[in-house]
């Protein structure tokens, strides 16, 4: 991969983007992506909901991944939102897809997801779209016809000048360019790095 100055990026293992991937895929592949006919919301929309269920399942459960579970297009909107949490005492990883407040499925990782819970506060999904539209997702998807992808909020894999930090990744993807990855912590709401891969 390259950084927008055609830099290689250094500093990620591809073991890290791989574990996020697969975690992604195989929870989406467990919850599906419903048609949205759902109000969109912001991603604290469905916290509430979404801890509830998981301090029901475990005391300890720790919020260590956000993503959306529909097309979030809508000013960091999206209709479904998928939460997942980690539990020492059970050894475990649990998901949780919130639509209009309400938990509508939840299902287990079925492998070992060893990620730090993401550290509170972090800003909420709107405000990192609107972070990562001005600072380069504007111009990427008016020069390549592109449309916002994925938006996904963990700790400790993309900032590599602070690696335990919180941050959103705002992933932008275009039919025939590569896609355009922007970083926002999500403590303070600046972007930290961009790349293209």
């Amino acid at each position: 991969m390259r950084s927008d100055k055609g830099e290689p990026v250094r500093g990620i293992g591809r073991s890290v983007f791989a574990s996020v991937g697969l975690a992604a895929a195989i929870w989406l592949a467990t919850t599906g992506r419903a048609a949205a006919e759902s109000p969109s919301t912001t991603a604290r929309a469905g916290l509430d909901a979404a801890a509830a269920a998981a301090r029901a399942w475990a005391q300890d459960a720790r919020l260590v991944y956000v993503e959306n579970d529909e097309d979030a297009g809508g000013g960091g909107r999206a209709a479904r939102w998928g939460y997942l949490y980690a539990s020492t005492s059970r050894g475990a990883a649990r998901g949780y897809t919130v639509r209009d407040g309400k938990v509508r499925d939840a299902s287990d990782l079925g492998f070992d997801f060893d990620a730090p819970p993401v550290s509170d506060p972090w800003i909420d999904s709107d405000a990192a779209l609107a972070a990562a539209s001005r600072e380069a997702g504007d111009a990427y998807c008016l020069e390549n016809a592109g449309r916002l992808g994925t938006m996904l909020l963990i700790r400790g894999a993309f900032d590599l000048r602070e690696p335990d930090a919180t941050t959103w990744a705002v992933i932008y993807t275009a039919p025939s360019a590569p896609s355009l990855f922007v970083v926002v912590d999500a403590r303070s709401g600046k972007v930290v790095r961009t790349w293209r891969g």
